[in-house]
């Protein structure tokens, strides 16, 4: 039988349902978690002093821009009540695989090598996006024009009618096309916030989802390079190797909301 204990006291004392459960003696990094939230897109005195910062004020576009242009593709995001919005394209030209003809992923000025990532995000019915990582804006506009990033990628999905959720690796929280989530899933209905955490360091990298942990990885090894060389990355030369890159909001041309955007370099 698995022994567990419970994470922080303060758990405990706000609410059953924050306390998260990991088995003894495991040495698995923990997420990003507050028991005491600050409000949307702020910091708490402790989320400063362990070194997390905002990649998004709640007001501007200040440290983000598209991938392959200059600016914000303004007819592609907007920010609205304190949130990030892809606005949706309703009928505009698509590609094969349901990308906008012409899209408008929206990237981080800055790159990051070690980092912990944390974010909320909401998506509307039927909808399709992703949190992208360890992208190469000059790997993405060489080997997809349309301003579409390459990088590994956090599955966001409305699980219960986008046609994505027919692929186990294509539901929300996997590694996209590479990992499915595990069954700790709990993914909240369409309309109301989930709180996402990724962890990239050295070749290891975690997707959290509401607390509880999906996928786990570690570059390099025999299990990944096969899952790779099986994935839409097969033909991508060195797609695996940089250690360096963007942190990308898709456009995959449905609504999504984007709030609480922190990292932390680590």
């Amino acid at each position: 039988m698995t022994t567990y204990y419970t994470i922080g006291l303060a758990c405990a004392i706000v609410t059953a349902a924050c306390a998260r459960q990991v088995p003894m003696g495991t040495t698995e990094t923990l997420p990003h978690t507050s028991f005491f939230p600050a409000p949307a897109n702020t910091l708490s005195a402790a989320e400063q002093r362990d070194g997390w910062r905002l990649l998004f004020d709640g007001k501007t576009f200040i440290g983000w821009r598209g991938l392959g242009y200059d600016s914000v593709p303004t007819a592609h995001w907007k920010i609205e009540s304190g949130a990030i919005e892809k606005i949706p394209n309703g009928q505009v030209p698509r590609m094969a695989d349901g990308q906008p003809l012409v899209g408008g992923d929206l990237m981080t000025k800055e790159s990051f090598n070690d980092f912990e990532l944390s974010w909320e995000w909401k998506i509307g019915r039927g909808g399709n996006s992703g949190v992208k990582y360890n992208v190469s804006e000059d790997l993405s506009m060489a080997a997809a024009p349309n301003h579409a990033a390459l990088g590994f990628e956090y599955q966001l999905l409305d699980d219960s009618l986008n046609d994505d959720n027919k692929v186990p690796s294509h539901r929300a929280g996997a590694l996209y096309d590479l990992i499915p989530p595990n069954a700790r899933k709990t993914l909240r209905p369409v309309g109301e916030w989930n709180s996402s955490a990724l962890v990239f360091r050295g070749n290891h990298g975690e997707h959290w989802l509401n607390g509880s942990k999906l996928v786990e990885f570690d570059l390099g090894t025999p299990l990944m390079d096969s899952l790779l060389a099986a994935s839409k990355y097969r033909n991508i030369k060195n797609f695996a190797q940089r250690r360096t890159g963007h942190i990308v909001l898709q456009d995959h041309g449905e609504e999504v909301y984007f709030r609480n955007i922190k990292i932390r370099v680590l």
